[in-house]
């Protein structure tokens, strides 16, 4: 799931793939904004088939926090 959260971030923001460490903070190292951040949450809904609740996945900081959230509701 991280490879296909990875493929995610790099979609909305041009970093470098190899930047996308479970501890890269979205806004703070990979320059997301909050409307990037949102848009891609609503995507991922429809890739990973669940239902994210966006004010608990806007609280997530980091690459790694997110992706536990997801691996948590998606299960």
């Amino acid at each position: 799931m991280f490879e296909k959260l990875k493929e995610f971030i790099c979609n909305y923001v041009e970093i470098n793939p190899d930047d996308v460490t479970p501890d890269a903070r979205f806004s703070e190292d990979l320059g997301f904004n909050s409307y990037d951040f949102v848009s891609m949450l609503g995507d991922a809904e429809e890739e990973f088939g669940c239902e994210i609740d966006e004010e608990t996945a806007s609280s997530k900081k980091t690459v790694g926090e997110l992706l536990a959230y997801l691996e948590e509701v998606s299960a």
